[in-house]
């Protein structure tokens, strides 16, 4: 019988509780589990909104199972096949708590192998443009921080720091370097003061139990990024309709490093702070930071594929991007979604065991 992933307890995620197998689950819908399972594994399609997940319904290549949709804990969790794969999807809502609370059910219910997760995202790096399918070696959570009081600098240490809860090591963000409307003096100051970058607490089910980890930049599965750079020169689409175009065409294009945090980012200083600060930063999310923890600590191997709908705040100061070209970056994300899962069934490429190498914090 399928062993469900992790203990059978309740856990928390994020500060939520969740029941896992063996607790709260009704009979019937644990049987459907059961069942459901005996069919797999699966690859776990993990989507943070309807307007991404209907261009991948309304897709040739995916064929829903018309008899096996199963919902629980308010998720609905969709079975079919992705151009022949037999994959799950399930839509987290928005931001970090619903990525990690959905990623957390899906990978523990289910007998899942993988883990692909996609959507729009914002962009802060003027190397990219809105349209561009973006693949990031590593994503991070940009906002666990440590907010620094009144009258202490980086030569101070923060609290709790002595201990290992916080460090100064990745770096901080000084409001006042943006403050406008002041004098010429150069010891002008904000009460806000500066924000220290923190990497996250994590306990992964092959470590030891209440014996944290700390990781910031989170490496994506090596096989499957192996794979999704195969896909550098697939055609994307560049118009929204017969009238809505960009000028140019949009790339796949895999890189370095992605943000994700609760904050939607519409601001063009705190976009350059990020693109100066974590270099080689491409797309900026709401969501894939959660995935891509969770699935680290749960050992799932995964990918993250984002497409640009926006500037972040780096465009014209009269419209959002996103407002307008959110259609064209969610079916680019599906294009490439559907041809890495094209590729991932025909290699029957192994996860390899080879560790991403580490990466700096900035």
């Amino acid at each position: 019988m399928y062993t469900i992933r992790s203990v059978w307890l309740s856990i928390v995620i994020l500060g939520v509780a969740i029941a896992i197998p063996g607790t709260a689950v009704p009979s019937n819908i644990q049987t459907a589990i059961d069942n459901a399972n005996k069919n797999g594994p699966y690859l776990g399609l993990v989507i943070p909104n309807l307007f991404e997940m209907n261009p991948l319904l309304q897709h040739p290549s995916y064929k829903p199972n018309s008899t096996l949709t199963i919902d629980f804990a308010g998720k609905r969790f969709r079975f079919g096949t992705l151009a022949g794969e037999k994959v799950i999807l399930v839509m987290t809502g928005l931001a970090m708590v619903n990525a990690a609370i959905t990623t957390q059910l899906v990978v523990n219910l289910f007998n899942i192998k993988g883990v692909v997760h996609f959507g729009i995202a914002g962009n802060a790096n003027p190397n990219y443009d809105i349209g561009d399918v973006l693949i990031p070696r590593y994503w991070a959570h940009s906002a666990l921080w440590s907010w620094q009081r009144y009258g202490n600098g980086p030569e101070n240490q923060l609290p709790l720091e002595a201990s290992g809860d916080y460090t100064r090591g990745i770096g901080y963000f000084k409001f006042s370097d943006y403050a406008i409307n002041v004098s010429n003096s150069p010891h002008h100051d904000n009460l806000l003061n500066n924000i220290w970058y923190q990497p996250e607490e994590i306990f992964p089910v092959d470590g030891t139990p209440e014996e944290r980890q700390h990781v910031f930049w989170i490496p994506v599965d090596p096989s499957y990024l192996n794979l999704a750079q195969r896909l550098t020169n697939l055609t994307l689409e560049r118009c929204i309709n017969a009238t809505k175009c960009v000028a140019y065409s949009p790339r796949v294009v895999p890189v370095l490093r992605g943000m994700s945090a609760s904050i939607y980012l519409d601001n063009a200083a705190y976009r350059s702070f990020l693109s100066a600060k974590f270099r080689h930063l491409g797309p900026v999310d709401m969501e894939s930071a959660a995935v891509a923890l969770i699935c680290r600590q749960q050992k799932v191997p995964f990918i993250i594929i984002r497409a640009l709908s926006d500037l972040a705040g780096g465009g014209s100061d009269d419209s959002n991007e996103a407002d307008l070209f959110t259609p064209l970056a969610s079916n680019n994300s599906v294009t490439v979604v559907v041809e890495f899962v094209r590729l991932l069934r025909s290699s029957n490429t192994p996860v390899l065991n080879t560790p991403t190498p580490p990466l700096p914090v900035t």
